[in-house]
């Protein structure tokens, strides 16, 4: 699937932001402005094609801005129902999400996506 767009990347930020025991539950805003910044700087390390990423955030750490690079979407409920909504409205794009959870992983595959692991974006792949 690929209408020539950038390979839509969606980050499940709290999925991500949780899989490193690395204090983020103590300042949840702080450490997705962290992944954020890093998925500025890096994009999807070892793809070498286009891309555009949107960082998903709930919880504690709305609030969180885009920065170049990165667009952030804030859940107001469930950021596991918008991530999948992001991947239904992308219909007709080349969309991979990344997260552990294996429900959002079953949910945004029947839709088409891929799907990849936190270790994807995160330091010491």
């Amino acid at each position: 699937m690929d209408d020539g767009s950038p390979l839509l990347v969606i980050v499940d930020g709290a999925n991500v932001v949780g899989s490193v025991p690395d204090g983020w539950w103590r300042d949840r805003p702080g450490a997705a402005r962290r992944l954020r910044d890093r998925l500025a700087a890096d994009g999807l390390p070892g793809h070498h094609g286009r891309v555009e990423i949107v960082l998903v955030v709930e919880g504690a750490a709305r609030g969180v801005e885009a920065v170049p690079g990165v667009r952030v979407e804030e859940a107001d409920g469930s950021g596991d129902d918008l991530m999948v909504d992001l991947v239904a409205r992308a219909a007709g794009r080349s969309v991979l999400v990344v997260t552990a959870d294996r429900e959002l992983r079953r949910r945004v595959t029947e839709l088409g996506a891929e799907v990849t692991g936190p270790r994807a974006v995160r330091p010491g792949r």
